[in-house]
């Protein structure tokens, strides 16, 4: 009791000496303030940056491998000489796929028309993202649909002049109107509208269904050279629930060689991309952006550390005299170890709470005038208190030890 009794009257003698001077509690609060507002700015930033990259590379299927010519794994290395000469993913390759692959719920072969303006009546929608599909396409690719339904197997197969349309798209052609049973014009064709997208928003890859245009690939091959490197023929393949994606893309590997009759000392002439890809890249693209702002923060926090200290050592000087009755009285030297420790951390304290409160404020601000969510989680505000006492505990440790080796005759004859 006696010792909880002294560590309160130090926290009441500190907050004494930080009311009494106020403008220096003030000033002490901006360097702290300014380095954990910059440090846990920085982190939710890019915090906030990673989840909506990773939102959108959640798109892509954790399970889902894309059959491809180019690989996404970029780097110094890359030998884009070598893919260049690869073949495309071909109609062949998915139908042998097909056939053959046994750890895969479904295949797809896709293709991307470009940009095209799609038009009805007098409406039209300029760069509208055309799609062209096989059947299976919508279970290896989540989607929700706002109003219609998907293709029919029948309609696949038979080349259909039919799509499913995006939410932009939809409000582009028939404002107030319902799009489903609406015959548009689309690649020099009439089209019948039989599903509608729901409405996603762009992320930050733009990967959206928003203004897609999705038609049957055996309708588009009437069209276009499903099969040319221009329209980015790939070949989508979701494995089975509960089957690795390493275990998926082992089988794909070896079923990719012996279609394209690849001897065991020839390399892949084709790339198997995944989500998990994107994923590490980031994870090694952030975790430089988070290492220089760390190091931004930690030199500002240190510059605001430097101030404390150098404030704790004025109220040393200014409260000898009291020190120095405080001993005489019986005071013991922890005792006045803690009261400078506890002052130099509740000022570090105070100042981290202030650059956490701001930190709040403008993620509240963003979010109402530029409807961006921040991120700022539980873990940043232990950041805070552990940054905060941390530079408190250095900051105040040589001041408040000076104090406490002081003699109490010399203190109480220095005023």
């Amino acid at each position: 009791m006696i010792v909880l009794k002294l560590i309160l009257e130090s926290f009441y003698f500190a907050f004494s000496s930080l009311k009494e001077n106020k403008l220096r509690t003030f000033l002490s609060l901006i360097g702290i303030t300014i380095g954990i507002m910059t440090i846990i700015g920085v982190f939710s930033a890019v915090d906030t940056l990673r989840n909506n990259l990773q939102s959108s590379v959640d798109k892509l299927g954790s399970n889902t491998i894309y059959v491809q010519k180019w690989p996404w794994e970029f780097g110094g290395d890359y030998q884009w000489w070598k893919y260049m000469n690869r073949p495309n993913a071909s109609i062949r390759d998915f139908e042998k796929l097909k056939e053959r692959i046994t750890n895969a719920e479904a295949l797809s072969y896709n293709v991307w028309a470009g940009n095209r303006t799609i038009k009805y009546k007098s409406n039209s929608v300029e760069g509208a993202q055309v799609s062209a599909v096989t059947h299976d396409y919508y279970k290896t690719w989540n989607f929700d649909l706002d109003d219609g339904r998907y293709f029919s197997e029948a309609e696949s197969k038979a080349g259909s002049p039919v799509a499913l349309i995006g939410y932009s798209v939809a409000q582009g052609l028939f404002p107030n109107q319902k799009a489903v049973g609406k015959t548009i014009n689309a690649m020099g064709r009439k089209i019948t509208v039989i599903g509608v997208f729901a409405e996603e928003g762009e992320d930050m890859l733009g990967t959206s269904a928003d203004k897609t245009v999705l038609l049957p690939l055996s309708f588009a091959r009437n069209v276009i050279d499903i099969q040319s490197e221009q329209y980015g023929p790939e070949i989508s393949v979701r494995g089975k629930p509960g089957v690795p994606v390493e275990e998926l893309e082992s089988e794909l590997r070896g079923l990719m060689r012996s279609v394209r009759r690849l001897s065991p000392l020839q390399d892949d002439n084709f790339a198997l991309n995944k989500s998990t890809v994107l994923t590490a890249q980031l994870d090694s693209m952030f975790a430089v952006v988070n290492l220089a702002g760390g190091v931004i923060g930690i030199f500002s926090i240190l510059v605001g550390g430097f101030g404390i200290a150098n404030i704790m050592f004025v109220s040393v000087k200014e409260r000898t005299n009291i020190i120095g009755i405080q001993k005489s009285l019986g005071a013991k030297n922890y005792f006045i170890l803690l009261q400078f420790l506890i002052e130099a951390v509740a000022l570090c304290l105070m100042g981290g709470l202030i650059g956490l409160g701001i930190v709040y404020l403008l993620a509240f601000i963003l979010h109402m005038v530029a409807d961006v969510d921040i991120i700022v989680d539980m873990s940043k505000v232990v950041l805070m208190f552990i940054l905060s006492t941390a530079i408190g505990l250095i900051s105040g440790i040589i001041p408040a030890f000076m104090a406490s080796r002081l003699d109490p005759v010399e203190a109480i004859r220095s005023k």
